[in-house]
């Protein structure tokens, strides 16, 4: 009994510093910045969450599935440079899902516009999930940073 109780007390007083850091580390508030992502007071805000799947259409030949990809990935670019799109990324291969978007849109219907300009989505090679999912309001930010670690771009 007599070292747990020892291991105890010395676990507690290790967690004071790091607790005591921890509140002194807090960053200062930028309202500005918090405004211009549409920041809540959580620094949070809504987004459209998209799973990509496999679509019904089969049968492709590789020039025609060459061609969608090429649009795909044109559609992803300009949803970017629009401010639409903050995050787009292929799954692993499985079965079901081929990757996924986050729209910086708060309404199912206006993501669902947006994805169904995708030719992919149009030829129903993809097809596709929409949720609403509520996340960091600085997630935007991260394309600026992607673009200073990129070698190559698609």
């Amino acid at each position: 009994m007599k070292p747990l109780y020892i291991t105890l007390l010395l676990l507690s007083a290790l967690a004071i510093p790091y607790h005591a850091k921890a509140q002194s580390s807090k960053v200062a508030y930028d309202s500005t910045l918090a405004k211009k992502l549409n920041a809540d007071e959580y620094g949070m805000k809504k987004y459209v969450l998209v799973l990509l799947k496999t679509g019904s259409a089969t049968g492709f030949s590789k020039s025609a599935t060459d061609s969608l990809f090429a649009g795909h990935m044109r559609n992803i670019n300009r949803l970017v440079a629009e401010g639409k799109l903050v995050v787009a990324g292929p799954f692993a291969k499985n079965d079901k899902y081929r990757g996924l978007f986050i729209l910086n849109v708060t309404s199912i219907e206006e993501g669902k516009k947006l994805v169904e300009t995708d030719p992919a989505v149009q030829a129903k090679m993809l097809d596709m999930d929409l949720l609403v999912w509520y996340g960091s309001a600085a997630l935007s930010e991260t394309l600026e940073i992607h673009k200073k670690i990129e070698k190559k771009s698609h």
